[in-house]
C-alpha cells in the first residue's frame, strides 16, 4: 500500500491543480464576456459632446461628436495587427470649434498613399463622430518624426501639443478617400479563455487516466 501512496498523492494533487486552472479560466471567461458586453453597450450609446475633462475609466469607449478641423500636424502609427491592409493609422491634431486641441485617429493610410497624404493633409472643417480610447501602449523612447510604433496617448499628445485625449473616428461629414476609418469594436479583444479551460480539463482527464493506470498496475503487481 505504501508503494501506491506516492503516485496516488501525486495523481490527486495534479488533478486538483489542473481542475483549479480549468475553473479559473471559466471565471476569466465570465469576466471577459462581461467586459466585452460593457464595451458594446458603451459603443451603442448615442453620441454626446466631448466631455470637458474626459475620464480614462468612466469615459473609455464613450461615443462623442465634435466639430472642427485637423491642423495638418500628424503622427503615423504603424499597426501591423489590422486586417484592413498594410499601412499607418493617421493620428491628427484636431482643433474643435470651441477652441480645444485633441487627437483624432482618422483611420488607415496605405503605404502607397503616404507621400500624397504628407503633401496634402485634409484640413477642412468637419463634423466627426468617434469613440474615446485610451490604449495601453507605451513607448520607451518616442520618435521625433511622424512614424510611431506604439499608440502612446500621453507621448503623442506632447508631440502634437494636444490634450491627452484620443478620439477614434467612426463617421464624418466628409472623408479623405486615402484614409480608411477603423472604428472601435470588440473584435480585436482577445478572448481565448474557453479554449484554455477546455485544454486544462482535457489535461485533467489524461492525468486521471495516467494515475488510474499506474495505481492499477501497482495493485496487480502486489497481488501477483
Amino acid at each position: 500500500m505504501r508503494n501506491l501512496l506516492f503516485p496516488l498523492v501525486i495523481g490527486l494533487g495534479g488533478l486538483a491543480v489542473l481542475l483549479w486552472l480549468g475553473f479559473w479560466q471559466v471565471d476569466r471567461l465570465d469576466w471577459k464576456e462581461g467586459v466585452i458586453a460593457d464595451i458594446e453597450a458603451r459603443l451603442a450609446q448615442p453620441p454626446v459632446p466631448l466631455p470637458e475633462v474626459p475620464d480614462p475609466d468612466a469615459d473609455n469607449y464613450l461615443t462623442v461628436i465634435m466639430e472642427g478641423a485637423a491642423t495638418g500636424d500628424e503622427i503615423w502609427f504603424l499597426d501591423s495587427g489590422t486586417t484592413a491592409g498594410t499601412g499607418h493609422h493617421v493620428i491628427s491634431a484636431f482643433e474643435t470649434s470651441d477652441g480645444r486641441r485633441v487627437m483624432l485617429d482618422q483611420g488607415l493610410l496605405e503605404i502607397n498613399d503616404a507621400a500624397a497624404r504628407a503633401a496634402d493633409p485634409m484640413t477642412e472643417t468637419v463634423t466627426v463622430q468617434g469613440n474615446l480610447l485610451w490604449p495601453d501602449d507605451m513607448s520607451d523612447q518616442p520618435p521625433e518624426g511622424m512614424e510611431w510604433y506604439a499608440r502612446d496617448v500621453p507621448a503623442m499628445a506632447r508631440a502634437l501639443e494636444a490634450e491627452p485625449v484620443l478620439v477614434v473616428l467612426s463617421a464624418a461629414s466628409q472623408y479623405d478617400d486615402r484614409v480608411t476609418p477603423l472604428p472601435v469594436d470588440t473584435r480585436s479583444i482577445k478572448n481565448d479563455h474557453l479554449e484554455y479551460a477546455i485544454t486544462w480539463f482535457l489535461l485533467a482527464v489524461v492525468w486521471s487516466a495516467m494515475t488510474i493506470f499506474y495505481v492499477a498496475r501497482g495493485t496487480r503487481r502486489k497481488d501477483a
